[in-house]
């Protein structure tokens, strides 16, 4: 696995959900119980109980995630062409909803969290503001994706909408989040299409597609490197 295109393709992760057999429900009540976002308990975003991206080493974090009472089933993989090095794991009798990166294979620099329902979109803009930008890909018929990208923070936050068709509102329901490092999100900004968030509007507005007018164009293009 090439931990680096991980982030670069966070914008997929819908079309990636819609491969599944059968397609997954985004809203699912197994999987994490966590509204620290909204919160900042314990810590503040992109803090997660203590694990930050950027300052974390990765053997600290680990440590973190198998002695959680709630997770099970840490699992982690090394990436066979670099030092990369990341870790799966899933809430006590839910499916897999984690993913935490090392890129270096020692300071943690990425962190994808999928929630159960909990927290809307408005109480994340009343902690954190309104996001710079957002994109949006539909999963299924009833289901779609916004990303939500917080440059200063930096994270991308996944609001959830109930097909595309369906307006972005304040009562949105949060699924998940990525969060990362200050590079690591210049990096992400400088290789996408984004539009510019205009607040609550019609998924349409947000949609990622072809003929889309888009705000933010890649200005740098990445390519993959054999490991030294």
């Amino acid at each position: 696995m090439n931990y680096r295109l991980v982030l670069l393709g966070v914008l997929t992760l819908a079309l990636l959900l819609a491969a599944c057999a059968p397609p997954p429900q985004l809203r699912d009540e197994t999987l994490i119980d966590d509204i620290s976002l909204i919160s900042g308990d314990p810590c503040e975003a992109p803090c997660w109980r203590g694990i930050t991206p950027g300052e974390t080493l990765w053997r600290d974090a680990l440590t973190i995630l198998e002695d959680a009472p709630d997770f099970e089933n840490v699992r982690t993989a090394e990436d066979e062409n670099s030092n990369a090095i990341g870790a799966i794991w899933q809430a006590k009798g839910g499916p897999e909803c984690c993913q935490m990166v090392a890129e270096d294979g020692e300071t943690v620099n990425l962190i994808f969290l999928r929630f159960r329902p909990g927290m809307t979109l408005d109480q994340v803009i009343d902690v954190h503001g309104e996001p710079a930008y957002a994109v949006g890909t539909p999963v299924t018929e009833d289901q779609a994706i916004v990303n939500l990208v917080y440059p200063e923070t930096p994270m991308i936050v996944l609001a959830f909408t109930a097909g595309d068709q369906v307006n972005v509102t304040a009562s949105s329901d949060i699924i998940g989040v990525f969060y990362t490092t200050p590079a690591d999100m210049d990096l992400f900004i400088n290789t996408q299409y984004l539009h510019a968030w205009e607040g609550y509007a019609p998924f349409n507005t947000y949609r990622q597609a072809e003929d889309a007018d888009y705000e933010v164009t890649p200005s740098v293009t990445v390519t993959p490197t054999p490991a030294e």
